[in-house]
């Protein structure tokens, strides 16, 4: 698909209209207390951002979910200077983009079941490292870094230290969501299959 090709008008107000019920979905968040401490929050909004990359391929899911996020800075703004949006950013197309592209290869339900399993695991590993590297850091200078690991270690008592905190309650939370997501796309796969084997 040629740069022309894919910004024509039917492209561009598919991922228009998919990152804004992305963007509307980003606002029923809820917290999983029991895996993670109440500021992780899980939201439904990667769905339409799937749909929307099954259809037209992992570029369109990138600026969908690039979009959904300036979006949600737009009607909410950022308490955290964008860098939550970036991370959200970074951990969606880590699940949107593996998905898209074995769907891409060949679209059939075993091949979207294949590229979920693989994204699930790449948002999973994505979360862990840019939670590590990125977020908690930064979160640090507006929460001391001991109560954040505290708030983790009141629900797993195994965690001592950010990588613990990272790979016993951000990725199980990021792997539920995933899962999640992926189940509840392929539920209405069977809806949305006939406009997505129609743009081939």
């Amino acid at each position: 698909m040629n740069k022309n090709t894919f910004f024509n008008v039917r492209n561009l107000a598919i991922m228009g209209m998919m990152a804004a019920l992305a963007a509307v979905l980003m606002f029923f968040d809820f917290p999983i207390p029991f895996i993670a401490p109440n500021f992780y929050k899980l939201d439904f909004s990667e769905i339409p951002i799937l749909i929307g990359a099954f259809m037209l391929g992992p570029v369109a899911g990138i600026v969908i979910e690039l979009v959904k996020n300036l979006l949600n800075i737009l009607l909410s703004g950022s308490s955290t200077g964008a860098v939550g949006e970036f991370a959200n950013f970074c951990v969606g197309c880590a699940l949107v983009v593996p998905a898209s592209f074995f769907y891409q290869r060949h679209k059939s339900r075993k091949n979207a079941l294949i590229g979920l399993a693989v994204g699930t695991v790449v948002m999973t590993i994505a979360s862990i490292v840019l939670n590590a590297l990125v977020m908690l850091p930064f979160y640090s200078s507006m929460m001391p870094l001991e109560n954040i690991i505290a708030a983790g270690a009141a629900i797993n008592p195994a965690v001592s230290n950010v990588w613990t905190f990272c790979l016993l309650t951000v990725a199980p939370f990021n792997l539920v969501k995933a899962i999640l997501v992926s189940l509840i796309t392929m539920l209405i796969y069977k809806k949305i299959s006939v406009l997505l084997r129609g743009n081939h």
